[in-house]
Protein backbone atom coordinates (compact mmCIF):
# COMPACT_ATOMS: atom_id res chain seq x y z
CA UNK A 1 0.00 0.00 0.00
CA UNK A 2 2.86 2.32 0.84
CA UNK A 3 4.64 1.60 -2.46
CA UNK A 4 1.45 2.32 -4.34
CA UNK A 5 1.13 5.70 -2.67
CA UNK A 6 4.67 6.70 -3.61
CA UNK A 7 4.08 5.63 -7.20
CA UNK A 8 0.87 7.59 -7.30
CA UNK A 9 2.56 10.70 -5.93
CA UNK A 10 5.45 10.48 -8.44
CA UNK A 11 3.07 10.10 -11.35
CA UNK A 12 1.13 13.09 -10.10
CA UNK A 13 4.23 15.30 -9.95
CA UNK A 14 5.26 14.22 -13.45
CA UNK A 15 1.81 15.09 -14.71
CA UNK A 16 2.03 18.53 -13.12
CA UNK A 17 5.48 19.19 -14.61
CA UNK A 18 4.59 18.10 -18.11
CA UNK A 19 1.04 19.28 -18.29
CA UNK A 20 2.21 22.72 -19.41
CA UNK A 21 4.52 21.15 -22.02
CA UNK A 22 8.30 21.36 -22.45
CA UNK A 23 11.02 19.54 -20.58
CA UNK A 24 13.77 22.24 -20.84
CA UNK A 25 16.33 19.72 -21.93
CA UNK A 26 19.82 20.28 -23.24
CA UNK A 27 20.49 22.77 -26.05
CA UNK A 28 23.29 22.47 -28.59
CA UNK A 29 25.61 24.94 -30.30
CA UNK A 30 23.39 24.55 -33.36
CA UNK A 31 20.74 26.56 -31.51
CA UNK A 32 23.00 29.65 -31.41
CA UNK A 33 24.89 31.89 -33.80
CA UNK A 34 27.60 34.25 -32.55
CA UNK A 35 28.81 37.26 -34.55
CA UNK A 36 31.71 37.52 -34.98
CA UNK A 37 33.08 34.06 -34.42
CA UNK A 38 35.86 34.02 -33.38
CA UNK A 39 35.33 37.14 -31.32
CA UNK A 40 37.33 40.31 -32.01
CA UNK A 41 38.74 42.98 -29.71
CA UNK A 42 37.88 46.56 -30.61
CA UNK A 43 38.55 49.70 -28.58
CA UNK A 44 39.58 47.59 -25.60
CA UNK A 45 36.33 45.65 -25.63
CA UNK A 46 35.24 42.25 -26.96
CA UNK A 47 31.66 42.60 -28.25
CA UNK A 48 29.48 39.68 -29.27
CA UNK A 49 26.01 39.43 -30.78
CA UNK A 50 24.30 36.14 -29.92
CA UNK A 51 21.27 34.95 -31.85
CA UNK A 52 19.47 32.08 -30.10
CA UNK A 53 16.66 29.71 -30.97
CA UNK A 54 14.37 27.87 -28.59
CA UNK A 55 13.06 24.86 -30.55
CA UNK A 56 9.40 23.92 -30.96
CA UNK A 57 7.78 22.41 -27.86
CA UNK A 58 10.83 23.27 -25.76
CA UNK A 59 9.81 26.16 -23.53
CA UNK A 60 7.61 24.98 -20.68
CA UNK A 61 4.69 27.38 -20.34
CA UNK A 62 5.55 27.95 -16.65
CA UNK A 63 9.32 28.20 -17.17
CA UNK A 64 11.64 31.16 -16.62
CA UNK A 65 15.10 30.80 -18.21
CA UNK A 66 17.99 33.24 -17.74
CA UNK A 67 20.80 32.99 -20.29
CA UNK A 68 24.22 34.40 -19.35
CA UNK A 69 27.18 34.63 -21.74
CA UNK A 70 30.46 33.80 -20.00
CA UNK A 71 33.90 34.17 -21.58
CA UNK A 72 36.40 31.74 -20.05
CA UNK A 73 40.15 31.44 -20.39
CA UNK A 74 42.95 29.78 -18.53
CA UNK A 75 42.86 31.30 -15.08
CA UNK A 76 39.80 33.52 -15.40
CA UNK A 77 36.36 34.20 -16.70
CA UNK A 78 34.05 37.17 -17.24
CA UNK A 79 30.26 37.22 -17.43
CA UNK A 80 28.31 39.37 -19.81
CA UNK A 81 24.85 40.86 -19.35
CA UNK A 82 22.18 38.14 -18.93
CA UNK A 83 18.84 37.91 -20.74
CA UNK A 84 15.72 36.31 -19.28
CA UNK A 85 12.90 34.52 -21.16
CA UNK A 86 9.59 33.14 -19.93
CA UNK A 87 6.90 30.66 -20.88
CA UNK A 88 3.44 31.64 -21.99
CA UNK A 89 1.80 31.26 -18.56
CA UNK A 90 4.37 33.28 -16.63
CA UNK A 91 3.34 36.75 -15.53
CA UNK A 92 6.39 38.94 -16.13
CA UNK A 93 8.06 41.50 -18.36
CA UNK A 94 10.58 39.21 -20.04
CA UNK A 95 10.44 38.04 -23.66
CA UNK A 96 7.82 35.31 -23.97
CA UNK A 97 8.68 32.16 -25.91
CA UNK A 98 5.88 30.11 -27.46
CA UNK A 99 5.70 26.44 -26.48
CA UNK A 100 4.37 25.25 -29.82
CA UNK A 101 6.53 27.25 -32.25
CA UNK A 102 9.53 28.14 -30.06
CA UNK A 103 11.18 31.51 -30.57
CA UNK A 104 14.23 33.45 -31.68
CA UNK A 105 16.05 36.09 -29.71
CA UNK A 106 19.12 38.31 -29.94
CA UNK A 107 21.30 39.38 -27.04
CA UNK A 108 24.50 41.38 -26.92
CA UNK A 109 27.47 40.87 -24.68
CA UNK A 110 30.58 42.94 -24.10
CA UNK A 111 33.76 41.99 -22.26
CA UNK A 112 36.65 44.24 -21.24
CA UNK A 113 39.61 42.88 -23.14
CA UNK A 114 42.45 41.06 -21.41
CA UNK A 115 45.40 39.56 -23.33
CA UNK A 116 44.66 36.04 -22.02
CA UNK A 117 41.31 36.16 -23.81
CA UNK A 118 43.01 35.36 -27.11
CA UNK A 119 42.72 31.70 -26.09
CA UNK A 120 39.24 31.56 -24.65
CA UNK A 121 35.78 30.07 -25.14
CA UNK A 122 32.41 31.74 -25.01
CA UNK A 123 29.80 29.74 -23.11
CA UNK A 124 26.11 30.25 -22.52
CA UNK A 125 25.00 29.24 -19.05
CA UNK A 126 21.37 28.76 -18.03
CA UNK A 127 19.48 29.38 -14.82
CA UNK A 128 16.04 27.80 -15.30
CA UNK A 129 12.94 27.33 -13.16
CA UNK A 130 9.59 25.70 -13.76
CA UNK A 131 7.41 27.24 -11.16
CA UNK A 132 9.52 27.19 -8.02
CA UNK A 133 11.57 24.20 -9.07
CA UNK A 134 15.05 24.75 -10.50
CA UNK A 135 15.82 22.78 -13.64
CA UNK A 136 19.34 22.01 -14.86
CA UNK A 137 20.18 22.97 -18.45
CA UNK A 138 23.75 22.13 -19.48
CA UNK A 139 25.90 25.08 -20.58
CA UNK A 140 26.80 25.35 -24.26
CA UNK A 141 30.07 26.52 -25.85
CA UNK A 142 29.19 28.80 -28.75
CA UNK A 143 32.44 30.51 -29.84
CA UNK A 144 36.20 30.03 -29.53
CA UNK A 145 38.97 32.60 -29.15
CA UNK A 146 39.42 36.34 -29.59
CA UNK A 147 41.25 38.00 -32.49
CA UNK A 148 43.20 40.84 -30.88
CA UNK A 149 44.92 42.44 -33.88
CA UNK A 150 43.67 45.91 -32.90
CA UNK A 151 45.59 45.63 -29.63
CA UNK A 152 48.86 45.76 -31.57
CA UNK A 153 48.35 49.52 -31.38
CA UNK A 154 50.08 49.35 -28.01
CA UNK A 155 53.17 47.92 -29.67
CA UNK A 156 52.94 50.68 -32.28
CA UNK A 157 52.81 53.27 -29.50
CA UNK A 158 55.91 51.87 -27.83
CA UNK A 159 57.80 52.20 -31.11
CA UNK A 160 56.25 55.54 -32.10
CA UNK A 161 58.44 58.59 -32.66
CA UNK A 162 57.30 61.33 -30.26
CA UNK A 163 57.10 64.99 -31.26
CA UNK A 164 60.26 67.06 -30.88
CA UNK A 165 60.27 70.82 -30.41
CA UNK A 166 61.88 72.27 -33.54
CA UNK A 167 64.50 75.01 -33.61
CA UNK A 168 63.93 78.25 -35.49
CA UNK A 169 67.61 78.64 -36.26
CA UNK A 170 68.43 80.41 -39.53
CA UNK A 171 72.06 80.58 -40.50
CA UNK A 172 71.32 83.36 -42.97
CA UNK A 173 68.86 86.16 -42.13
CA UNK A 174 67.86 89.21 -44.15
CA UNK A 175 68.11 92.66 -42.58
CA UNK A 176 67.59 96.29 -43.53
CA UNK A 177 69.27 99.50 -42.44
CA UNK A 178 67.31 102.61 -43.41
CA UNK A 179 67.89 106.35 -43.31
CA UNK A 180 65.99 109.41 -44.54
CA UNK A 181 67.29 112.65 -46.03
CA UNK A 182 64.83 115.56 -45.80
CA UNK A 183 64.74 118.40 -48.37
CA UNK A 184 63.45 121.94 -48.20
CA UNK A 185 60.53 123.10 -50.32
CA UNK A 186 61.58 123.31 -53.97
CA UNK A 187 65.19 122.23 -53.27
CA UNK A 188 67.21 119.09 -54.10
CA UNK A 189 70.57 119.88 -52.48
CA UNK A 190 71.86 117.70 -49.65
CA UNK A 191 72.20 119.87 -46.57
CA UNK A 192 75.01 119.32 -44.09
CA UNK A 193 72.51 119.17 -41.22
CA UNK A 194 70.83 116.18 -42.86
CA UNK A 195 74.04 114.36 -43.71
CA UNK A 196 75.18 114.75 -40.11
CA UNK A 197 71.90 113.50 -38.64
CA UNK A 198 71.85 110.46 -36.39
CA UNK A 199 70.03 108.24 -38.86
CA UNK A 200 72.58 108.97 -41.62
CA UNK A 201 75.44 108.39 -39.19
CA UNK A 202 73.93 105.00 -38.24
CA UNK A 203 73.47 104.13 -41.90
CA UNK A 204 77.13 104.82 -42.69
CA UNK A 205 78.22 102.95 -39.55
CA UNK A 206 76.31 99.87 -40.70
CA UNK A 207 78.03 100.01 -44.08
CA UNK A 208 81.40 100.08 -42.32
CA UNK A 209 80.36 97.20 -40.08
CA UNK A 210 79.33 95.10 -43.09
CA UNK A 211 82.64 95.84 -44.80
CA UNK A 212 84.65 94.96 -41.70
CA UNK A 213 83.04 91.51 -41.35
CA UNK A 214 82.61 90.07 -44.85
CA UNK A 215 82.26 86.50 -43.50
CA UNK A 216 79.35 87.45 -41.27
CA UNK A 217 77.66 90.04 -43.50
CA UNK A 218 76.80 90.20 -47.18
CA UNK A 219 75.31 93.33 -48.70
CA UNK A 220 72.85 92.66 -51.50
CA UNK A 221 71.99 96.18 -52.70
CA UNK A 222 71.06 99.69 -51.64
CA UNK A 223 67.74 101.19 -52.63
CA UNK A 224 67.33 104.97 -53.07
CA UNK A 225 63.74 106.22 -53.29
CA UNK A 226 63.28 109.99 -53.75
CA UNK A 227 60.00 111.89 -53.49
CA UNK A 228 58.37 115.27 -53.93
CA UNK A 229 55.37 116.38 -51.95
CA UNK A 230 52.04 116.51 -53.86
CA UNK A 231 51.72 120.28 -53.96
CA UNK A 232 52.51 122.54 -56.90
CA UNK A 233 52.79 121.69 -60.58
CA UNK A 234 53.37 118.06 -61.48
CA UNK A 235 56.08 118.89 -64.05
CA UNK A 236 58.05 120.84 -61.46
CA UNK A 237 57.67 118.07 -58.87
CA UNK A 238 58.82 115.43 -61.33
CA UNK A 239 62.05 117.32 -62.10
CA UNK A 240 62.58 118.03 -58.41
CA UNK A 241 62.12 114.38 -57.39
CA UNK A 242 64.50 113.30 -60.16
CA UNK A 243 67.21 115.71 -58.90
CA UNK A 244 66.74 114.48 -55.34
CA UNK A 245 67.19 110.90 -56.55
CA UNK A 246 70.35 111.76 -58.50
CA UNK A 247 71.94 113.68 -55.62
CA UNK A 248 71.07 111.00 -53.08
CA UNK A 249 72.36 108.20 -55.32
CA UNK A 250 75.63 110.04 -55.86
CA UNK A 251 76.02 110.46 -52.12
CA UNK A 252 75.44 106.74 -51.52
CA UNK A 253 77.96 105.78 -54.19
CA UNK A 254 80.52 108.07 -52.57
CA UNK A 255 79.99 106.36 -49.22
CA UNK A 256 80.29 102.93 -50.78
CA UNK A 257 83.60 103.95 -52.33
CA UNK A 258 84.83 105.27 -48.99
CA UNK A 259 83.89 102.07 -47.18
CA UNK A 260 85.20 99.93 -50.04
CA UNK A 261 81.88 98.14 -50.49
CA UNK A 262 80.83 96.94 -53.91
CA UNK A 263 77.10 96.64 -54.42
CA UNK A 264 74.31 97.69 -56.76
CA UNK A 265 72.45 100.95 -56.14
CA UNK A 266 68.83 100.70 -57.21
CA UNK A 267 67.36 104.20 -57.45
CA UNK A 268 63.96 105.55 -58.39
CA UNK A 269 61.78 108.59 -57.74
CA UNK A 270 58.11 109.43 -57.24
CA UNK A 271 56.99 112.82 -58.57
CA UNK A 272 54.08 113.27 -56.13
CA UNK A 273 53.91 111.05 -53.10
CA UNK A 274 50.14 110.76 -52.68
CA UNK A 275 50.50 107.34 -51.06
CA UNK A 276 52.80 108.70 -48.37
CA UNK A 277 50.51 111.70 -47.97
CA UNK A 278 47.52 109.43 -47.31
CA UNK A 279 49.44 107.37 -44.77
CA UNK A 280 50.61 110.44 -42.83
CA UNK A 281 47.13 111.97 -42.81
CA UNK A 282 45.57 108.70 -41.60
CA UNK A 283 48.10 108.53 -38.73
CA UNK A 284 47.71 112.22 -37.80
CA UNK A 285 45.39 113.97 -35.37
CA UNK A 286 44.20 116.54 -37.92
CA UNK A 287 40.71 117.85 -37.21
CA UNK A 288 39.29 117.12 -40.67
CA UNK A 289 41.48 114.16 -41.65
CA UNK A 290 38.43 112.02 -42.57
CA UNK A 291 37.33 114.72 -45.00
CA UNK A 292 40.79 114.81 -46.57
CA UNK A 293 40.86 111.03 -46.91
CA UNK A 294 37.46 111.07 -48.58
CA UNK A 295 38.76 113.63 -51.10
CA UNK A 296 41.68 111.30 -51.88
CA UNK A 297 39.29 108.44 -52.56
CA UNK A 298 36.90 110.56 -54.64
CA UNK A 299 39.43 112.26 -56.94
CA UNK A 300 42.15 110.42 -58.81
CA UNK A 301 43.52 113.36 -60.84
CA UNK A 302 46.43 114.97 -58.92
CA UNK A 303 45.45 118.55 -59.75
CA UNK A 304 41.83 117.98 -58.72
CA UNK A 305 43.00 116.42 -55.47
CA UNK A 306 45.27 119.35 -54.65
CA UNK A 307 42.59 121.90 -55.54
CA UNK A 308 39.92 120.22 -53.39
CA UNK A 309 42.28 119.83 -50.45
CA UNK A 310 43.27 123.50 -50.63
CA UNK A 311 39.58 124.35 -50.47
CA UNK A 312 39.55 122.87 -46.96
CA UNK A 313 41.02 126.04 -45.61
CA UNK A 314 40.74 125.02 -41.96
CA UNK A 315 43.40 122.33 -42.26
CA UNK A 316 45.52 123.27 -45.25
CA UNK A 317 47.96 125.30 -43.15
CA UNK A 318 48.39 122.28 -40.85
CA UNK A 319 49.06 120.12 -43.91
CA UNK A 320 51.58 122.60 -45.26
CA UNK A 321 53.40 122.87 -41.94
CA UNK A 322 53.18 119.29 -40.62
CA UNK A 323 52.49 116.77 -43.36
CA UNK A 324 53.94 118.01 -46.66
CA UNK A 325 57.51 118.69 -45.39
CA UNK A 326 57.84 115.06 -44.36
CA UNK A 327 57.20 113.97 -47.95
CA UNK A 328 60.14 115.97 -49.39
CA UNK A 329 62.66 113.25 -48.85
CA UNK A 330 64.89 110.49 -50.06
CA UNK A 331 64.82 107.10 -48.33
CA UNK A 332 67.99 105.00 -48.26
CA UNK A 333 67.68 101.25 -47.62
CA UNK A 334 70.65 98.90 -47.31
CA UNK A 335 69.57 95.28 -47.80
CA UNK A 336 72.09 92.93 -46.27
CA UNK A 337 72.38 89.36 -45.09
CA UNK A 338 73.78 88.27 -41.72
CA UNK A 339 75.57 84.91 -41.91
CA UNK A 340 75.57 82.99 -38.63
CA UNK A 341 77.90 80.30 -37.31
CA UNK A 342 78.21 77.12 -39.30
CA UNK A 343 77.61 73.70 -37.68
CA UNK A 344 81.22 73.18 -36.62
CA UNK A 345 81.41 76.68 -35.18
CA UNK A 346 78.22 76.17 -33.17
CA UNK A 347 79.48 72.93 -31.63
CA UNK A 348 82.88 74.46 -30.94
CA UNK A 349 81.22 77.44 -29.28
CA UNK A 350 79.11 75.10 -27.14
CA UNK A 351 82.21 73.32 -25.91
CA UNK A 352 84.05 76.59 -25.35
CA UNK A 353 81.33 78.78 -23.83
CA UNK A 354 77.70 77.85 -24.41
CA UNK A 355 76.48 81.13 -22.91
CA UNK A 356 77.47 82.87 -26.15
CA UNK A 357 75.02 80.78 -28.17
CA UNK A 358 71.46 81.92 -28.76
CA UNK A 359 68.49 79.81 -27.71
CA UNK A 360 67.85 78.79 -31.31
CA UNK A 361 71.50 77.87 -31.85
CA UNK A 362 71.39 75.62 -28.76
CA UNK A 363 68.22 73.81 -29.81
CA UNK A 364 69.69 73.44 -33.30
CA UNK A 365 73.00 72.17 -31.90
CA UNK A 366 71.27 69.14 -30.39
CA UNK A 367 70.12 68.07 -33.86
CA UNK A 368 73.77 67.92 -35.00
CA UNK A 369 74.64 65.23 -32.47
CA UNK A 370 73.89 61.50 -32.70
CA UNK A 371 75.39 60.55 -29.34
CA UNK A 372 72.47 60.45 -26.84
CA UNK A 373 74.56 61.54 -23.86
CA UNK A 374 75.93 64.57 -25.72
CA UNK A 375 72.48 65.43 -27.03
CA UNK A 376 71.08 65.31 -23.49
CA UNK A 377 73.93 67.53 -22.29
CA UNK A 378 73.00 70.18 -24.85
CA UNK A 379 69.34 70.11 -23.80
CA UNK A 380 70.33 70.26 -20.13
CA UNK A 381 72.47 73.35 -20.80
CA UNK A 382 69.61 74.88 -22.77
CA UNK A 383 67.31 74.45 -19.78
CA UNK A 384 69.94 76.01 -17.54
CA UNK A 385 70.37 79.07 -19.78
CA UNK A 386 66.77 79.39 -21.01
CA UNK A 387 64.52 77.80 -18.35
CA UNK A 388 61.38 79.45 -19.72
CA UNK A 389 61.51 77.65 -23.06
CA UNK A 390 59.56 74.35 -23.18
CA UNK A 391 61.40 72.69 -26.06
CA UNK A 392 64.44 71.33 -24.22
CA UNK A 393 62.24 69.80 -21.49
CA UNK A 394 60.02 68.23 -24.14
CA UNK A 395 62.91 66.91 -26.20
CA UNK A 396 64.53 65.28 -23.19
CA UNK A 397 61.14 63.66 -22.54
CA UNK A 398 60.95 62.50 -26.15
CA UNK A 399 64.38 60.86 -25.84
CA UNK A 400 63.30 59.12 -22.63
CA UNK A 401 60.10 57.93 -24.34
CA UNK A 402 62.06 56.37 -27.19
CA UNK A 403 64.30 54.62 -24.65
CA UNK A 404 61.26 53.17 -22.88
CA UNK A 405 61.74 55.30 -19.75
CA UNK A 406 58.13 56.43 -19.56
CA UNK A 407 58.22 57.76 -15.99
CA UNK A 408 61.15 60.01 -16.88
CA UNK A 409 59.39 61.05 -20.07
CA UNK A 410 56.24 62.04 -18.17
CA UNK A 411 58.33 64.10 -15.76
CA UNK A 412 59.93 66.10 -18.58
CA UNK A 413 56.67 66.53 -20.51
CA UNK A 414 55.03 67.80 -17.33
CA UNK A 415 57.82 70.35 -16.84
CA UNK A 416 57.43 71.45 -20.46
CA UNK A 417 53.72 72.05 -19.92
CA UNK A 418 54.37 73.93 -16.69
CA UNK A 419 56.55 76.33 -18.68
CA UNK A 420 54.19 76.49 -21.65
CA UNK A 421 50.77 74.85 -21.23
CA UNK A 422 50.13 75.36 -24.94
CA UNK A 423 53.24 73.48 -26.11
CA UNK A 424 51.93 71.47 -29.05
CA UNK A 425 54.73 68.92 -28.80
CA UNK A 426 54.39 68.28 -25.07
CA UNK A 427 50.62 67.94 -25.37
CA UNK A 428 50.95 65.51 -28.28
CA UNK A 429 53.48 63.46 -26.33
CA UNK A 430 51.32 63.36 -23.22
CA UNK A 431 48.59 62.09 -25.53
CA UNK A 432 50.87 59.17 -26.47
CA UNK A 433 51.50 58.42 -22.78
CA UNK A 434 47.77 58.51 -22.04
CA UNK A 435 47.09 56.07 -24.88
CA UNK A 436 49.72 53.69 -23.56
CA UNK A 437 47.96 53.83 -20.20
CA UNK A 438 44.61 53.08 -21.84
CA UNK A 439 43.18 56.54 -21.06
CA UNK A 440 41.67 57.48 -24.40
CA UNK A 441 39.53 60.34 -23.07
CA UNK A 442 42.55 61.95 -21.46
CA UNK A 443 44.57 61.35 -24.62
CA UNK A 444 41.93 63.10 -26.70
CA UNK A 445 42.12 66.17 -24.45
CA UNK A 446 45.89 66.37 -24.81
CA UNK A 447 45.87 65.78 -28.56
CA UNK A 448 43.30 68.54 -29.07
CA UNK A 449 46.09 70.93 -27.98
CA UNK A 450 48.74 69.31 -30.16
CA UNK A 451 48.06 71.15 -33.41
CA UNK A 452 51.35 71.79 -35.16
CA UNK A 453 53.31 68.99 -33.51
CA UNK A 454 55.36 67.11 -36.10
CA UNK A 455 54.08 63.66 -35.06
CA UNK A 456 50.48 64.61 -34.26
CA UNK A 457 49.04 62.52 -37.11
CA UNK A 458 50.67 59.39 -35.67
CA UNK A 459 49.19 60.09 -32.25
CA UNK A 460 45.76 60.82 -33.70
CA UNK A 461 45.87 57.64 -35.76
CA UNK A 462 46.70 55.63 -32.65
CA UNK A 463 43.85 57.35 -30.80
CA UNK A 464 41.35 56.44 -33.50
CA UNK A 465 42.57 52.84 -33.51
CA UNK A 466 42.19 52.72 -29.73
CA UNK A 467 38.63 53.99 -30.16
CA UNK A 468 37.85 51.42 -32.85
CA UNK A 469 37.49 54.11 -35.54
CA UNK A 470 39.62 52.42 -38.17
CA UNK A 471 38.51 54.41 -41.21
CA UNK A 472 39.32 57.68 -39.41
CA UNK A 473 42.67 56.27 -38.33
CA UNK A 474 43.54 55.29 -41.90
CA UNK A 475 42.55 58.76 -43.11
CA UNK A 476 44.61 60.51 -40.43
CA UNK A 477 47.65 58.43 -41.38
CA UNK A 478 47.17 58.51 -45.14
CA UNK A 479 50.53 58.94 -46.86
CA UNK A 480 52.46 57.89 -43.77
CA UNK A 481 54.73 54.87 -44.10
CA UNK A 482 54.71 53.58 -40.55
CA UNK A 483 53.62 50.56 -38.56
CA UNK A 484 50.77 52.59 -37.07
CA UNK A 485 49.50 53.57 -40.51
CA UNK A 486 49.77 49.97 -41.71
CA UNK A 487 47.83 48.68 -38.70
CA UNK A 488 45.08 51.25 -39.31
CA UNK A 489 44.77 50.19 -42.94
CA UNK A 490 44.84 46.51 -41.99
CA UNK A 491 41.98 47.01 -39.54
CA UNK A 492 40.10 49.08 -42.13
CA UNK A 493 40.57 46.13 -44.54
CA UNK A 494 42.53 48.25 -47.03
CA UNK A 495 45.18 45.61 -47.66
CA UNK A 496 46.71 47.31 -50.69
CA UNK A 497 47.47 50.50 -48.75
CA UNK A 498 48.62 48.42 -45.79
CA UNK A 499 51.16 46.58 -47.95
CA UNK A 500 52.39 49.84 -49.48
CA UNK A 501 52.83 51.46 -46.06
CA UNK A 502 54.81 48.49 -44.74
CA UNK A 503 57.05 48.50 -47.81
CA UNK A 504 57.86 52.17 -47.17
CA UNK A 505 58.80 51.88 -43.48
CA UNK A 506 62.30 53.40 -43.26
CA UNK A 507 63.46 51.42 -40.23
CA UNK A 508 61.53 48.12 -40.23
CA UNK A 509 61.11 46.38 -36.89
CA UNK A 510 59.85 42.97 -35.81
CA UNK A 511 56.38 44.52 -35.70
CA UNK A 512 56.74 45.52 -39.36
CA UNK A 513 57.39 41.88 -40.31
CA UNK A 514 54.54 40.66 -38.10
CA UNK A 515 52.10 43.06 -39.75
CA UNK A 516 53.31 41.81 -43.14
CA UNK A 517 52.51 38.29 -41.98
CA UNK A 518 49.02 39.37 -40.93
CA UNK A 519 48.21 41.09 -44.23
CA UNK A 520 49.54 38.04 -46.07
CA UNK A 521 47.24 35.81 -44.01
CA UNK A 522 44.22 37.96 -44.76
CA UNK A 523 45.16 38.02 -48.44
CA UNK A 524 45.53 34.23 -48.58
CA UNK A 525 49.27 34.36 -49.28
CA UNK A 526 50.58 31.44 -47.17
CA UNK A 527 54.23 31.74 -48.23
CA UNK A 528 54.21 35.41 -47.27
CA UNK A 529 52.87 34.53 -43.83
CA UNK A 530 55.60 31.97 -43.18
CA UNK A 531 58.41 34.17 -44.51
CA UNK A 532 57.41 37.30 -42.58
CA UNK A 533 56.54 35.48 -39.38
CA UNK A 534 60.02 33.91 -39.36
CA UNK A 535 61.52 37.37 -39.92
CA UNK A 536 59.51 38.84 -37.02
CA UNK A 537 60.56 36.06 -34.65
CA UNK A 538 64.20 36.42 -35.71
CA UNK A 539 64.10 40.10 -34.76
CA UNK A 540 62.04 39.63 -31.60
CA UNK A 541 61.63 36.06 -30.26
CA UNK A 542 58.64 37.10 -28.12
CA UNK A 543 56.56 37.09 -31.30
CA UNK A 544 56.88 33.29 -31.41
CA UNK A 545 54.67 32.85 -28.33
CA UNK A 546 52.43 35.72 -29.34
CA UNK A 547 51.78 34.17 -32.76
CA UNK A 548 50.77 30.85 -31.17
CA UNK A 549 47.93 32.68 -29.39
CA UNK A 550 47.00 34.80 -32.41
CA UNK A 551 44.07 33.14 -34.16
CA UNK A 552 45.08 34.79 -37.42
CA UNK A 553 48.53 33.19 -37.41
CA UNK A 554 48.43 30.32 -34.92
CA UNK A 555 48.18 27.60 -37.55
CA UNK A 556 51.42 28.89 -39.09
CA UNK A 557 53.19 29.44 -35.76
CA UNK A 558 52.48 25.90 -34.61
CA UNK A 559 54.00 24.26 -37.71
Amino acid sequence: MKKLSLLTISCGLLTIMTSCGGKLGALSADNFTVTPNPLEAHAGQVPATITGNFPEKYMNKKAVVTVTPVLRWNGGEMAGAPATFQGEKVQGNNQTISYLVGGHYTMRANFAYQPAMQQSQLYLTFNAYVGNKQVQIPEVMVATGVIATSQLVNQCLKEATPSYGQDAFERSTMHKQTATIQFLLGQANLRASELNSDNIRQFIAKLKEIQANPEGNVINNIEVSAYASPDGKYEINEKLAGKREANSSDYVKQQLKKTQLDTFVDSKYTAEDWEGFQELVAESSLQDKDLILSVLSMYKDPEEREREIKNIATVYKDLADGILPQLRRARLTANYEVIGRDDDQILAQFNDDATKLSLEELVYAATLIDNPAQKEAIYAKTIQLYPKDARAYNNLGAMAYQNGNLDTAVNYFTQALSVNPQSAEANANMGLISLLNGKTDQAQQYLSKGSGADQLSTALGALYISQGQYAQAAQALRGSNSNTAALAQLLAKDYTSCTAALSGVKKPTALTSYLKALVSARSGYADGVTENLKAAIAQDPSFAEYAKKDLELSKYANR
